[in-house]
């Protein structure tokens, strides 16, 4: 009987402010949105920080006829220079360090070029030998490239010793700095969606005091007086939050795993289904619980009880 009448005074407080109600839904499903996204991001640069930082390469340009930098003075890296940097790579002082190694000749070099910039007009001024013969090393811990660096940046005939890290870490702060802008506008939603939820409770009370008053008179205690508003506000962030839970798993379901993955077409590993799946809860909790925090100060500080 008791959670009956709960149940009813709920139901007459959603049907008293549908339009209120329905902002609460909607802003709670924006805002909540915004946080998987945000979420979603995380995960995903995790993930590729997993993947590439395992292959990335320290990458050793070699001289060509027309380089003047580094070591180089136009002149091609000989034969034996390539070779003394082959034997440094093999020596007891880096082995342990590099995991493997590849040469890349000026013939590789410039298909590689061509397969990259196949689009582009800068790609018919290009020659073979303009372009670096190089040693692509894949390190056991890519974060020790500094060793291999100085060991081989001294030696003749190299142009440059470059860490490949340097671009990840360029990419990831792009989508670092993405994630904390959704982030931002997430906390800045939820703040709307929390003095919405508390709009709504305080005008719920105010058109329903003369039936709080006589609720007073007979006894009622305090939470039985309070727990209809909160559920109120529970129920409008928990069809806000399914919504969001929703569009998190058709984002990633339609756009990141139906168009990237075809877009992209590498060997990147996307966030999928199970990953939103993981985040869905987390926004369906997350709502929940500001929801009542919002309506239950809400309507304590109302009916001062």
């Amino acid at each position: 009987m008791r959670l009956g009448l709960i149940m009813g005074e709920v139901g007459s407080g959603l049907r008293r402010n549908v339009s209120m109600v329905i902002s609460v839904i909607l802003v709670t499903f924006i805002s909540l949105t915004f946080v998987g996204v945000a979420i979603l991001m995380q995960m995903q640069i995790g993930q590729m920080k997993g993947y590439w930082y395992d292959r990335a390469q320290v990458a050793i340009y070699l001289c060509t006829s027309v380089d003047t930098t580094g070591n180089c003075s136009q002149a091609e890296a000989t034969k034996g220079q390539i070779a003394a940097v082959k034997t440094q790579l093999d020596s007891p002082a880096l082995k342990p360090f590099v995991q493997k190694y590849e040469f890349e000749t000026h013939a590789q070099a410039y298909k590689n070029f061509q397969d990259q910039f196949s689009n582009s007009p800068i790609a018919g001024f290009v020659t073979p030998e303009t372009l670096n013969e190089s040693f692509r090393v894949n390190l056991k811990d890519p974060t020790q490239a500094d060793i291999l660096i100085e060991s081989i940046s001294g030696l003749a005939g190299v142009q440059n010793v470059e860490d490949q890290r340097g671009y990840l870490d360029q990419i990831f702060s792009v989508l670092n700095a993405a994630s904390y802008t959704a982030i931002g506008v997430a906390v800045l939603m939820l703040v709307a969606a929390v003095l919405l939820i508390a709009t709504t409770i305080r005008l719920s009370a105010f058109s329903r005091r003369r039936e709080l008053g006589i609720m007073r008179l007979v006894g009622a205690s305090n939470r039985f007086i309070q727990t209809p508003f909160i559920l109120e506000g529970v129920f409008a962030a928990l069809i806000g939050s399914v919504l969001a839970g929703l569009a998190i798993v058709g984002i990633v379901q339609f756009f990141v795993q139906g168009y990237l993955t075809k877009a992209l077409q590498s060997t990147t590993t996307l966030v999928g289904v199970s990953d939103a799946l993981i985040v869905v809860p987390i926004l369906i909790v997350l709502g929940i619980a500001l929801a009542a925090a919002s309506a239950g100060v809400a309507i304590s500080r109302y009916l001062k009880v």
